[in-house]
């Protein structure tokens, strides 16, 4: 099994210099584990993974990828037995966590972030057109192409780790016919090329606003289609379907410039593939949710069930699927799943940043406990002239502080910690959390930690938060 100890040493192989600090970060859909190491002067991400063949369609897409100058990581190193691997450091802003922070209610999609998902849309036909030429499919693992196995393997996911999990009530031998279809439908479209697999808000990174593309190990041939309805029916971002239908009408334009389109046969079997893909989704939230007893992962089910209300009510399931339609509608009908908790409003988690030559905030909610964290045991950028009239929401303490792998290293623990309390609240239906940060001045590090929280919380859990920064509030009062 390769350890953090061998990736420590491959950056150190890399970089020349001794690694600070390494840090894991925080889990996601998959058995890979990501660190991020920082040394005197470089960083890196680095990847962990026993799948080798997983390893070797990642390396070998993203050396094609970069050789076409598309916007993904930089490889810097590969470990000699292909189990560990090193990329360039793209922060930790998603496009869902921009989403989240850009959206200040629940429905309203603003103009800004139309303006960010179409920054992202036009890099879609480039990897799909562009991308494809010359690509190694011999790569792809496990097959070279979406096809109707594929298919159907997606809805056998659906099936046993969704329907049977959730106890949704099927004719087995119905859906199965009605699935076989399905597959014979979406099966040998037209207009093919590089098909991402998983282009959706987690696997998109923001730099200044300019997006980076990650997570494409799954990608083979497949049709056009499929990406772009994964992106457009990712279950929490929630885009209204006005926004769809602009979005769609965006790519379909941006694809055109790329390769011929006929856009009638696009649209002809586009909601087969949203379709398609919302049961693999849902397959992967179910596994995660009903079967890794992983409850966050439940919360985007009420979201995927009204997109599926939404292709029902609109005619847009096929009508020689009458045992999926069934289906269908039993699961738009059910109010166990659309009762499953979305975390929006149920649990506030209150951050305080605060000055220790004060005192430390009382818990308003009247519950005692939570937590205090101890922010002085970390680099002080208010010791130095220009950061002294700075916070820690100011740009250039912001970067002074992510530079610091002290500071990452305990981002990482808190987030660890308060994670656990979160997920556990959430499942016990409590109501209030509170999480502090106290630093001497209560002005930079404090005030820094609690909105790295906010973010984490904001984006992996989506819970309502308060963000108090004591000392700064002093400050605007007396202005």
């Amino acid at each position: 099994m390769t350890t953090e100890k061998d990736l420590i040493g491959l950056y150190e192989k890399w970089s020349g210099e001794k690694a600070a600090a390494c840090v894991m970060l925080a889990g996601t859909g998959s058995w890979r584990k990501y660190y991020r190491i920082t040394g005197k002067k470089k960083r890196a991400i680095g990847v962990i993974n026993d799948d080798l063949r997983e390893n070797h369609a990642f390396l070998t897409f993203t050396r094609h990828f970069l050789e076409l100058k598309l916007p993904v990581p930089r490889l810097y190193a590969t470990g000699e037995a292909g189990k560990c691997y090193l990329l360039s450091d793209l922060g930790d802003v998603t496009l869902f966590g921009r989403l989240t922070d850009l959206r200040k209610s629940p429905g309203i999609f603003p103009a800004e972030a139309v303006g960010v998902y179409k920054k992202v849309i036009s890099w879609l036909p480039a990897f799909q057109v562009k991308g494809g030429i010359g690509l190694d499919y011999g790569a792809c693992y496990p097959r070279a192409s979406f096809d109707r196995q594929s298919m159907l393997w997606d809805l056998s996911y659906f099936k046993y780790y969704f329907l049977k999990l959730a106890k949704i009530p099927f004719d087995e031998q119905r859906l199965e016919n009605d699935f076989q279809k399905l597959a014979d439908l979406l099966s040998g479209q037209p207009g093919q090329g590089f098909l991402y697999r998983d282009f959706q808000s987690r696997n998109i990174m923001l730099v200044e606003d300019e997006p980076f593309f990650i997570d494409y190990q799954g990608g083979r041939r497949g049709a056009f289609q499929y990406d772009i309805a994964s992106l457009l029916y990712d279950a929490k971002a929630d885009i209204p379907e006005g926004i769809r239908e602009v979005l769609l009408a965006f790519y379909l334009d941006e694809l055109a410039r790329t390769t011929p389109v006929d856009k009638a046969q696009f649209m002809d079997s586009y909601y087969g593939f949203v379709l398609i893909r919302i049961f693999q989704a849902l397959g992967a939230y179910g596994f995660r949710g009903y079967y890794e007893n992983k409850p966050h992962f439940l919360q985007s089910i009420p979201y995927a069930v009204e997109n599926l209300e939404y292709l029902l009510q609109k005619g847009r399931v096929p009508s020689e699927l009458p045992a999926l339609t069934s289906v269908l509608e039993y699961m738009t009908g059910s109010a166990a799943l659309r009762r499953i908790t979305r975390p929006e409003g149920k649990l506030t988690v209150s951050l305080y940043s605060f000055s220790y030559r004060d005192r430390i905030p009382s818990d308003e909610a009247g519950n005692g406990g939570g937590f205090v964290f101890d922010c002085r045991a970390l680099p002080n950028p208010g010791r130095l002239e220009e950061f002294q009239e700075k916070t820690g929401k100011d740009r250039e303490v912001i970067e002074f502080l992510r530079k610091e792998p002290a500071v990452d290293e305990f981002l990482a623990a808190v987030f660890s910690l308060t994670e656990q309390s979160v997920s556990t609240y959430l499942d016990r239906g409590f109501g209030s959390l509170m999480v502090s940060f106290g630093c001497t001045g209560g002005r930079h590090r404090s005030v820094y930690c609690a909105e790295e929280l906010a973010r984490h919380l904001k984006e992996k859990f989506g819970v309502t938060l308060r963000i108090i920064h004591t000392e700064l509030d002093k400050i605007k009062k007396q202005s």
